[in-house]
């Protein structure tokens, strides 16, 4: 599914030189049947907009603009562990799923359309795992590759240990303080997840840190 916002106003020459040098924030999940690509498929994945930089302001989206995509499997190996997780049917995606070309030509071409002149960057929480996914899938079948070349990304993860002063192997999902924890669930759809860490990425983004952590000097 695709929606585009529309930004209007006045300053148009310098809006589009601010534009132009800003960083465009894309959340990503994804749900799979397996813990690689190309042995094991991807079933679904969501890229939600979550904000946008210019240097000096972060700015959230003024509405909720994704594309989601379920796929048809590239393969007869899965793991019966990863398809209790996300629920999906891999019987009914064989017929019904996008095939992989598909989706992510689409997908390649929204990311592109949304960032406009700016810089698209995939967010996930952590990176590894579906960086790994999405990347191996646009240069597999996207017409036009990777919309986030391969390696315009931020590991919310990271940032978290960061900002906290925490150690990394400390900083899951279960160690965030209340103020950056999302009203969403969790719920392993792709789409859901998405919009869950987008609104982790936010909080955390804005966050100036958490002072009782702070390493002294």
């Amino acid at each position: 599914m695709l929606h585009v916002n529309e930004s209007s106003g006045t300053g148009r020459s310098m809006q589009s030189n601010a534009v132009q040098a800003s960083d465009v924030y894309f959340s990503a999940d994804v749900e799979t049947d397996g813990p690689i690509p190309g042995p094991y498929s991807m079933l679904s994945f969501a890229l939600v907009l979550a904000g946008r930089f210019d240097g000096r302001t972060f700015t959230r989206p003024a509405q909720d603009d994704h594309f989601y995509q379920e796929l048809k499997p590239i393969s007869d190996a899965f793991e019966e562990e990863a398809l209790a997780v996300n629920r999906l049917d891999r019987a009914r995606l064989l017929v019904e799923g996008s095939t992989p070309a598909e989706a992510m030509s689409a997908a390649a071409r929204w990311v592109r359309q949304v960032a406009g002149p700016a810089t698209p960057v995939l967010v996930a929480y952590p990176l590894a795992f579906d960086w790994a996914w999405l990347y191996w899938y646009f240069v597999r079948f996207s017409d036009s590759g990777s919309p986030f070349n391969h390696s315009r990304c931020y590991d919310l993860k990271t940032a978290f240990a960061v900002k906290g002063n925490r150690l990394v192997s400390r900083a899951g999902r279960d160690e965030l303080p209340q103020e950056l924890r999302p009203a969403l669930a969790h719920t392993h759809h792709a789409l859901e997840d998405a919009r869950e860490q987008a609104e982790i990425f936010a909080r955390i983004f804005e966050w100036g840190g958490d002072e009782g952590q702070r390493v002294p000097r």
